[in-house]
């Protein structure tokens, strides 16, 4: 069974004056334990939309998205919290840590919506990561680099089956670039986790085996066909 099946999956969004802009239309797409797959797109191409509405933080408007085997668009609200807790790491462009708390806590509080602190491993991810003396450090504290590592701990401290990472390098230099990103694929691979990561930067998707355009994925990428003239 994959780890991540979509079937069908559109979405749209309504502009105020009314016009209706097609983002995603997906017919399909899948994902196997332990497969890293990099999403290749432009910026504004729907990449962020994608993984938001694989990850349940944003509705689909048809379609199926399955999460080992389990429909992610048909639950509740406080299912779909729970089955991303439990089920899907998210590495944010943005970190998304919490300023007032320290990285330890950041770590701690996201396993308190999952499957449970455990402060032996998030203590044993943050030292993986090499944070073992900036443990106590709020994210002011900490270089972009350092906050995006301690985004890394987070995303895998319940143990995901699946990891997402949103061009999780593009605030960082091309030498921290490729350390996070060295570091995502291989925790990935130690918790046999599958990632699927979007970027647009040439220089990481030539670490890939497999890259899928998102204009291949996506028919909503697709340009539109003139009707012609009589």
């Amino acid at each position: 069974m994959p780890v991540l099946e979509i079937a069908d999956l559109t979405k749209q969004f309504v502009a105020p004056d009314g016009s209706i802009t097609r983002v995603l239309d997906v017919p399909q797409f899948s994902l196997g334990e332990g497969e890293q797959v990099a999403l290749e797109g432009a910026s504004g191409s729907g990449k962020t939309t994608l993984l938001h509405v694989i990850a349940g933080i944003l509705q689909a408007d048809g379609g199926s998205v399955s999460i080992g085997g389990r429909q992610m668009l048909s639950l509740t609200e406080p299912k779909r919290d729970w089955l991303r807790a439990s089920s899907i790491g998210y590495v944010f462009q943005t970190f998304n840590l919490l300023q007032g708390y320290t990285a330890l806590e950041n770590v701690l509080l996201a396993m308190a919506f999952g499957r449970g602190i455990d402060a032996s491993l998030a203590r044993s991810l943050l030292k993986r990561v090499g944070l073992a003396d900036r443990m106590a450090y709020r994210p002011r504290q900490l270089s972009v680099g350092q906050q995006q590592r301690v985004a890394v701990a987070r995303a895998l401290a319940n143990r995901p089956r699946l990891v997402l990472a949103d061009e999780p390098t593009g605030n960082l230099d091309a030498r921290h670039a490729s350390e996070v990103l060295e570091l995502i694929r291989s925790i990935c691979r130690e918790h046999h986790a599958a990632l699927l990561l979007v970027s647009h930067d040439r220089e990481m998707l030539k670490r890939f085996d497999r890259v899928v355009p998102l204009a291949q994925l996506n028919r909503a990428l697709a340009p539109a066909v003139k009707e012609p003239q009589r």
